[in-house]
């Protein structure tokens, strides 16, 4: 109750220091590396690239090339993604009114990654970067239609794990079948490999490009959901009652979850437990009301992901650690915190 009461007078501190976060991370991001940069001509070099807009700096050609043709767009496609996956496990976690739902648990990520593995072996190496995002949905969308089918259908298809228990199922057989497929095809085992320990990696804009569209169209359809989340949380015979189609809304939530999911997944590979981790920890100072909540879950997802990402590239430099393997480090000990607080009833 305490977290409900202060949410109201916590919401501008939440908006503000997150707004400082971006800009941190962002600066953070893009002067960190083996090459150092100066803030201030990271930010000039940034500045620069915008129409109509000139400063002076005293980066190199060199320094300018990094700073815009590699760094940014990773730093982007961070935001873009970690705000995607925060966004879509709160939706989940509202949709299901379950605290431990995510897309990681749910199989999604697994549905995603048979998917794109699939489309790794079966097309050539031309069209493979354009089909990825299709087939990592398709395998999405199956992923969440068997999870939700089996939860619904236990004895107790509404508890707070049996549809995790359901997503483990799915995901374990998808991923035996994507076990599958790349034994039978060797060759490509190191290519699909890489992509399924996670990483942020690009060679330009164009992974941006190909994701951006998926990922904003997905979060806006989000956000327009955010007041039915918290009709969700009363439960479907109540929203019901209320005049809200619970079917055509937890539809459309679920499909542009997934859709997200599928888009961010397809160019960074598997990168789970994001969709816990922001949530839950945002739950703590602001409340349930997913109104204030989700938006403010995509501003702090991106920036976890962009400080994930950094930790990623530094910890163990030069070598690079698979971003899936740092996020894992540090949501498998919160999902094992958020199950023993939803045991006792702490969260809902």
């Amino acid at each position: 109750m305490m977290h409900t009461v202060n949410a109201r007078h916590t919401t501008p501190r939440v908006w503000l220091v997150g707004a400082f976060a971006v800009v941190a991370a962002v600066i953070s991001g893009v002067c960190i590396g083996a090459v150092h940069i100066a803030p201030l001509d990271a930010l000039a070099v940034i500045v620069n690239h915008i129409p109509g807009f000139h400063v002076s700096t005293s980066a190199s050609a060199s320094d300018s090339a990094i700073i815009w043709d590699l760094r940014f767009p990773r730093i982007v496609l961070a935001l873009l993604v970690g705000a995607m996956l925060s966004t879509s496990g709160c939706s989940y976690q509202g949709t299901f009114r379950n605290p431990l739902a995510d897309p990681y648990l749910l199989g999604v990520s697994a549905g995603a990654g048979l998917g794109a593995t699939t489309c790794i072996v079966v097309t050539n190496s031309h069209s493979v970067h354009w089909l990825l995002p299709l087939a990592a949905f398709t395998g999405a969308m199956i992923a969440v239609g068997l999870t939700y089918t089996l939860g619904r259908s236990a004895l107790v298809g509404r508890s707070a794990t049996s549809l995790v228990l359901a997503g483990v199922a799915v995901a374990s057989m998808l991923t035996a079948i994507q076990t599958l497929v790349q034994q039978r095809n060797s060759d490509k085992i190191r290519e699909v490999y890489g992509w399924i320990l996670g990483r942020l990696s690009t060679s330009g804009w164009s992974d941006v490009q190909l994701v951006a569209p998926y990922i904003v169209i997905c979060l806006v359809v989000l956000f327009q959901y955010r007041r039915v989340l918290d009709v969700f949380a009363v439960g479907d015979e109540e929203a019901l009652t209320m005049g809200l189609p619970v079917a055509r809304a937890r539809a459309a939530i679920i499909i542009a979850a997934s859709l997200g999911t599928a888009a961010a997944v397809s160019v960074t590979g598997l990168i789970g437990f994001v969709g816990i981790i922001v949530p839950h920890s945002l739950r703590l100072i602001m409340g349930n009301s997913y109104r204030r909540l989700l938006p403010q879950t995509a501003m702090y997802g991106g920036v976890f992901l962009v400080c994930a990402d950094i930790v990623a590239r530094t910890a163990l430099a030069p070598q690079e650690i698979p971003i899936g393997v740092v996020t894992a480090l540090i949501g498998a000990p919160f999902f094992l915190f958020v199950l023993g607080s939803s045991r006792q009833g702490d969260l809902t």
